[in-house]
């Protein structure tokens, strides 16, 4: 249990450092774009007093360094600044926001990782079969497919000839759960058909590979039925890279879901960010952009803790 703790406390100081450097990046990537932010913010015809009264309310009359500093303090407390355009505290804005992304993964979350899971043992027990041929191929066009082109296929087909479901996903306080089920539901298959082939072809891969060992062979000349090999046998040693690629894909369900907010015209973080980028409002940038780094790094950290839970050469490097 000591090895584990310390194993996952080295994790998540190699977690903080590299959101620090990120986080460095943010920031002076911002500071380096042309032309002056006071000036992009009042507009060509705004005088010099103006522009110089504004640049010493947003504090750009001190040094990078020091913004740097006074910004990362706040941000460690949730403290982002306020919004150039509405003067609004960016937590405020960005928080129903981003509430909004997490329900968008978690109902994909839960259509794709199981679908994939089974699905990828099922063409591993019918390797080299139709099934399995036709899978591949179907996963190996979903994986390559951009998110916008997949969002606006199923638009067409789902929305558009067929009105099954709204094309946009407009949301209000007012509706019930499963109005809100059935307008999430067209990019919730969008980000559900990208993951679910790279989970897919992963699981496969992973129990393909355990199939040729030694112990599986043992077991099916017991005479124990395939299903039960792959559950009691398989499976449990395969879990360390399916967790990781699991994890890796919920990270991609929150950090990659700006081309399919903007194209469902979805209210989360994506569709923000994109905003803000448009209106040059780079205190919400800055904001959107660290969680999405925080929210990868924590969950390729709940990856890294789920490996060494699941291999016990990784619970005792020894």
């Amino acid at each position: 249990m000591r090895d584990i703790l310390r194993l996952v406390l080295k994790r998540l100081g190699l977690g903080l450092v590299t959101l620090l450097v990120i986080s460095i990046i943010i920031f002076f990537m911002v500071e380096l774009l042309p032309g002056d932010l006071a000036e992009a913010v009042l507009g060509q015809g705004a005088t010099q007093e103006t522009v110089a009264a504004l640049r010493q309310e947003l504090g750009l009359d001190r040094p990078a360094v020091i913004r740097y500093l006074d910004w990362l303090s706040g941000a460690v407390v949730g403290d982002f600044g306020n919004s150039l355009i509405s003067g609004d505290k960016v937590g405020e804005a960005i928080s129903g926001r981003f509430l909004n992304t997490l329900f968008l993964a978690a109902y994909a979350a839960v259509i794709a990782v199981p679908f994939a899971i089974l699905l990828g043992i099922l063409v591993a027990l019918l390797r080299n079969s139709l099934f399995d041929r036709v899978a591949n191929v179907l996963t190996l066009t979903s994986i390559s497919s951009p998110e916008f082109f997949l969002g606006y296929i199923l638009i067409l087909y789902l929305a558009v000839k067929t009105g099954l479901f709204p094309a946009i996903a407009s949301l209000s306080s007012d509706m019930s759960f499963g109005e809100l089920l059935e307008r999430t539901f067209l990019p919730a298959l969008t980000l559900v058909l990208v993951v679910t082939a790279h989970m897919m072809r992963m699981t496969r891969a992973a129990i393909i590979n355990l199939l040729a060992s030694p112990y599986i062979e043992m077991a099916r000349l017991k005479g124990a039925p395939p299903w039960k090999v792959i559950a009691k046998h398989a499976l449990p040693n395969a879990w360390a890279p399916i967790i990781n690629v699991v994890a890796l894909n919920l990270a991609y369900l929150i950090t990659g879901v700006v081309l399919v907010e903007v194209v469902f015209v979805y209210p989360g973080i994506g569709q923000l960010l994109v905003d803000a980028v448009a209106k040059r409002d780079f205190p919400i940038v800055q904001a959107c952009c660290l969680i999405f780094a925080a929210t990868f790094i924590l969950l390729n950290l709940a990856a890294d803790v789920g490996a060494i839970l699941t291999n016990p050469r990784l619970r005792h490097p020894k």
